[in-house]
C-alpha cells in the first residue's frame, strides 16, 4: 500500500487522560479512543501536543501508547510522537513504539536551546535508528518548537529511507505545498512525501494544497465535523467544505478565546458530552468558573453541528 492512501484521512491528536487525583488514566485513554473509533476517524497521533508530552515522564508516555494499541487492536492506524527533549529518552520511546507495532512514530526537533540544523538532523536520525522498521514522520510546529523545518534539512531528512513525510502545524498552506515536493524525494523514492495539515483553522484548504490528511488537537472535540470536511473535498465540493470548515473555525476560535488552556475546555466540553477525561496538568491552567459560559456556549456549537450532520 501507498503511504498517501496508508496515511489519508482524520488523525484527531490524542488527548492526555487523567484520573481526578491528576495520575495518566488508563481507563480513560481507552474510553477516548473507542469514542474515537466509533465517530469513524482514520487514525489517531498519540503523545503529541495534545497528549500534553513535554508534562509526562517517559514511563507514562509508554502506559497510554500501551493502553491505545491494546483498545485499537489494529482497527485504525496509529502514529506515536515519542520526541523528548534529549535522545536517550526519545529513542527508548521510539523502539517501545516499534515494539508494539504503531503505523509510524513521529518527533518534533529539540526545543529550548537553538541547534544547528546538522544537530536537529542527527537528533532525528537517531531516534529513527532506535526504529528501525518503523516509518518516521517530521512534526514541524515552529510556533511551539522555537525551530521551523527548511527545505535544505527536509531534503537532508529524506536521505534516510524511513522519513516519509511531515506532520505541517506552521500555517503558511503553502509550505504544504513545498515539502511534499522536495526534490530528493522525487528522485530517489517512487513516492512523493506525505504531508499532514496540523493547523485544524485550514484543514479544508490544507487538503486542496495537497495534504493526505490532517492531525489536529480540535478533532477530538468534533470528530464528525472534520469527518464531513474531509468528505467535501473527497466529493470536490469546495462550498460545503468552505461552510463546514467555518463552523470549526468558529468554534475553534471560542475555546481559544478564555483563560483556560484549549485542552482544558474542550475535555470540559467532552465531559458535558459524558465523556470524562480528567483535567489538564500543571502548568497547564485548568478551568474556572469564568470558563463556564465558554464551555456552555461550544457544547451547544458542538451539539448543533451534529445534529445538523446527522440530517
Amino acid at each position: 500500500m501507498k503511504k498517501i492512501e496508508k496515511f489519508k484521512g482524520v488523525f484527531p491528536a490524542f488527548y492526555a487522560c487523567y484520573e481526578d487525583n491528576g495520575d495518566v488514566s488508563i481507563e480513560r485513554s481507552k474510553a477516548l479512543l473507542e469514542y474515537l473509533i466509533e465517530a469513524g476517524v482514520h487514525g489517531v497521533y498519540v503523545g503529541g501536543s495534545s497528549g500534553e508530552c513535554i508534562y509526562q515522564s517517559v514511563e507514562e508516555r509508554k502506559a497510554v501508547l500501551e493502553a491505545v494499541m491494546e483498545q485499537n487492536a489494529g482497527r485504525i492506524k496509529v502514529i506515536a510522537h515519542v520526541a523528548c527533549n534529549n535522545t536517550k529518552d526519545s529513542q527508548e520511546l521510539a523502539a517501545h513504539a516499534e515494539s508494539l507495532g504503531v503505523d509510524a512514530i513521529a518527533a518534533i526537533p529539540p526545543i529550548y536551546f537553538k541547534l544547528p540544523e546538522a544537530a536537529i538532523m542527527q537528533y532525528w536520525n537517531d531516534i529513527s535508528a532506535a526504529a528501525p522498521n518503523t516509518d518516521f514522520i517530521i512534526y514541524n510546529i515552529p510556533q511551539l518548537a522555537g525551530v521551523a523545518l527548511t527545505i535544505p534539512l527536509f531534503n537532508e531528512m529524506l536521505k534516510n529511507e524511513r522519513v516519509i513525510g511531515v506532520k505541517n502545524s506552521s500555517m503558511p498552506v503553502q509550505d504544504i505545498q513545498m515539502f511534499r515536493t522536495c526534490t530528493n524525494f522525487a528522485e530517489t523514492r517512487e513516492e512523493a512525501p506525505i504531508v499532514f495539515n496540523g493547523p485544524d483553522e485550514q484543514f479544508f484548504s490544507g487538503l486542496v494544497a495537497g495534504a493526505c490528511g490532517g492531525i489536529g488537537g480540535t478533532y477530538g472535540l468534533m470528530p464528525e465535523l472534520y469527518l464531513a470536511i474531509y468528505d467535501a473535498y473527497q466529493k470536490g465540493d469546495t462550498a460545503r467544505g468552505l461552510e463546514l470548515q467555518d463552523k470549526a473555525c468558529e468554534i475553534i476560535y471560542l475555546i481559544t478565546s478564555s483563560k483556560a488552556n484549549m485542552y482544558a475546555i474542550i475535555k470540559a466540553v467532552l465531559a458535558k458530552a459524558g465523556l470524562n477525561l480528567g483535567s489538564v496538568r500543571k502548568p497547564l491552567v485548568a478551568v474556572d468558573e469564568i470558563d463556564t459560559n465558554v464551555i456552555e456556549e461550544a457544547y451547544e456549537l458542538v451539539q448543533n453541528v451534529k445534529r445538523e450532520l446527522k440530517k
